[in-house]
């Protein structure tokens, strides 16, 4: 099976470059199933209804959210009629939404999505490993998931990179988002789950995570806001990981980085 994740989409410039280039790539290589993190969508702050729709439409399966999950008041809504859009899954119980799902993919396979947030540096939700455990018991590799895909949505990169561990035979992709930078250690770990600290953002790179720069600098110059984060809108670059899988076993066979268009270098695999 043909994974392809990409991370945190922001602002008009990464939607854009998404919903353009994301229906070629997937008749191009015959992609299986694309999950899209969609917590900065919205502005650089949350997700609207319609622009998640949007990116269903151009051919994500899944959109996955974070620590901005509520940033768009309406997400408490919709989220609750909109099966391809998932919160962390570590959320406390009673919140709107779902965490993780069993989704169909485009060759008839079964794929499980989960959607989690670490709590280092970050809001204090319930406990990560605990979450991902559970949902992984209730729902196999290889027995109820054909593939098995986690967005870890986390800030310290020890964090994540203690889930692909703690999730290393258990799922075919373990997948950091939320630091907006992608990392180069892209791998297969010891027992099979494709691992990556963080995918990058889909997003204008001349600027600082997704914002133009003049008001971050500002703030590390001097402590004290002028005004609010802008989006940046220049040339984006769509940014994320491909992971092709065992269709006996669910686990990863290949993975690598997709970089398309924009300031960063490109970058597709060589399995497609």
């Amino acid at each position: 099976m043909r994974l392809l994740f990409l991370g945190d989409l922001v602002g008009r410039a990464g939607r854009n470059i998404v919903i353009e280039r994301l229906p070629g790539l997937i008749e191009d290589y015959a992609l299986d199933f694309v999950v899209v993190n969609g917590e900065n969508a919205a502005g650089g702050f949350g997700i609207t209804e319609e622009i998640c729709q949007d990116v269903i439409d151009a051919g994500a399966d899944v959109v996955t959210l974070g620590n901005h999950s509520w940033d768009q008041r309406d997400a408490l809504v919709f989220i609750t009629r909109q099966d391809r859009l998932l919160r962390p899954v570590n959320y406390p119980q009673g919140t709107p939404g779902r965490g993780s799902h069993l989704y169909t993919a485009r060759n008839g396979a079964n794929v499980l999505v989960m959607n989690v947030m670490g709590r280092v540096y970050m809001d204090a939700l319930n406990d990560p490993f605990a979450a991902v455990g559970r949902e992984l018991d209730a729902c196999p590799l290889g027995q109820v998931a054909d593939a098995i895909v986690v967005d870890m949505h986390a800030e310290a990169t020890s964090e994540k990179q203690a889930m692909g561990h703690y999730c290393d035979g258990r799922a075919s992709l373990v997948v950091g988002t939320h630091t907006h930078v992608p990392t180069a250690d892209h791998q297969i770990l010891e027992h099979g789950t494709a691992y990556m600290s963080d995918a990058g953002m889909c997003g204008d790179y001349d600027s600082v995570l997704g914002m133009e720069k003049d008001e971050p600098i500002n703030r590390f110059l001097t402590k004290i806001p002028s005004g609010r984060f802008t989006v940046s809108n220049g040339p984006a670059t769509l940014s994320g990981v491909a992971v092709e899988t065992d269709d006996r076993t669910g686990l990863a066979v290949k993975i690598a980085p997709v970089r398309i268009g924009g300031k960063l270098s490109p970058a597709l695999p060589d399995f497609w």
